[in-house]
Order: C-alpha cells, then structure tokens, then sequence
C-alpha cells in the first residue's frame, strides 16, 4: 500500500499529461487526433492499473501505455483537412517505419535510447539507430529561410548558429512584436521559430499571428520555459513546442520536422 507521501496514479499521470499530448499531436499530425489516442492511454490505465508500471518511470510508463494504444489501432495519422496537412502525410509515408516515433521520442521529450526500447519495446541499439535513421533522413529532406524571434541575444545567436549548421538561412533576429511583423514582410521566411515572452512584454504568440494574417502557409516553432502552460486543451495548440532550457538535438528535430511536416498549427492570443 503506498505511503502518504507517494503520489497516487491521477497525480503521476497528470503531471505527464500535458508532454504526452504534445508528443501525441506530433506524432499524429493531427491536435484532434492526438488528444483522441492519448484519452484512450488514459482510458486503459484506469481501466487496467496493472499496465502502468510505476516501478518505471510515469513518464516512461504512460509513454508505452499510449503507444500500445496507437500501435493496436494501426498507427494512424490525422485526417489532412487542408493542401499541407495532406502534404505532410504523403512526406511521412517516405519515413523509415518508427524513425519518427524515435527522433520525436529522444529530442523532443529528451528520452534516453533505453527508455525509448521500454515504450516501443525494442532494444536500446535499436531505439538508437532508429534515432540516427530518422535525423539523416528529415535533414536531408529540406533546407529553407528562418526567421528568429527571440529577445534573449544569446539563445538568439546560439539557434542562429544550429540552424545555418543545418543548411538553413537565418533571415534575421527580431526582439520584439513590432520588428518580428516587420521582418516578416521584408523577407519572407519559410519557418518561424519564437519565444513566448519578449523583450518589450510583447508575446511571441501575438506576433506569430500577426504574421499568419499575411503568409498562412508558414510552419511555425515556439519556445518557452513552461509549456503546460500552452498544452492545456482549452485552446488551439502549437505543433512544435521547445521547452527551455533546450537541447541542441531538440532545436534541430523540431526545425527538421516542422520544415518536413510543414505544419501551420498556432496559438490563438
């Protein structure tokens, strides 16, 4: 029986929940989608306790619970429901069968290749090697214009940095609501890669938006250092969340796959 102190099942899924829709959503393609798959992972843990194993991680544990999920259903994608969504799916289809799963898994929510094996229920050779495949692959793939918002001068210079190692070209760094609008129709870029909160108390999202009223069909990245506070179900979501402090390996498979995917997902202000 657990002691007082050890946290109960709603609260080790809950405090997981909000990673394990961005995951979902990533993976499927699809906010609709995702949410639907990652309320019946939770579904099943209540209706089976047993296959949550909280002697693992509860991230791990849940991660694996919704892969059993989707995997028993077929791996589905999101319905395309507009000319880049159905894009998008044509792209996967190209993939390595589970490399996206992995890549998503290791540089987005940061698990090791061991614990990748435990939720896919392969070894962590080939938990790495999938890794591998599916970062040479989606690289590889496509190589465009970014612009950065960021008022932090920095992290603003040290993503400059990966994405020109990438391939890509950095159209400019703008600090503020009113210069990101602003560079944004001088040079159009292919992506957009934003903070939340910038130097003026300006939002990255209002910015974002601004943006989208003149160039829809641009994918967009956001950055922030509390993304529950953005993955919450109450409101449209952004595809591609970098959670600060970052990784180099989450900088680059999140660029990768939103260039790839071409996703144009956003956040209402």
């Amino acid at each position: 029986m657990p002691s007082d102190t050890t946290p109960d099942l709603a609260t080790l899924i809950g405090s997981n929940l909000p990673y394990l829709r961005r995951y979902a959503r990533a993976l499927t393609g699809s906010q609709e989608t995702g949410d639907r798959f990652a309320a019946a992972a939770l579904e099943a843990v209540l209706e089976d306790s047993s296959i949550f194993d909280v002697a693992e991680s509860p991230k791990v544990a849940l991660f694996h619970v919704f892969h059993l999920v989707w995997a028993s259903a077929g791996a589905p994608l999101g319905e395309p429901d507009t000319r880049l969504s159905a894009r998008a799916q044509e792209h996967m289809a190209e993939l390595t069968p589970n490399t996206r799963e992995a890549l998503l898994l290791h540089a987005i929510e940061g698990f090791r290749h061991e614990e990748i094996g435990a939720i896919m229920q392969i070894d962590a050779e080939e938990a790495a090697e999938l890794v591998a495949i599916a970062q040479r692959e989606m690289a590889q793939s496509v190589a465009g214009r970014v612009m950065i918002i960021e008022d932090e001068a920095i992290i603003a210079m040290d993503i400059s940095a990966i994405l020109r190692e990438m391939g890509h070209q950095v159209t400019g760094i703008a600090r503020t609501r009113t210069e990101a609008v602003a560079l944004a129709a001088r040079e159009r870029p292919d992506l957009i890669l934003a903070d939340i909160q910038l130097a003026d108390n300006s939002s990255g999202i209002d910015a974002v938006n601004d943006i989208l009223k003149n160039f829809t069909d641009l994918p967009v990245i956001f950055i922030t250092a509390f993304p529950e506070r953005l993955l919450t179900g109450t409101r449209p979501e952004p595809a591609f969340l970098i959670t600060k402090p970052y990784a180099e390996d989450q900088v680059r498979s999140a660029v990768s796959q939103a260039m790839f995917f071409a996703s144009t997902e956003t956040l209402n202000a």
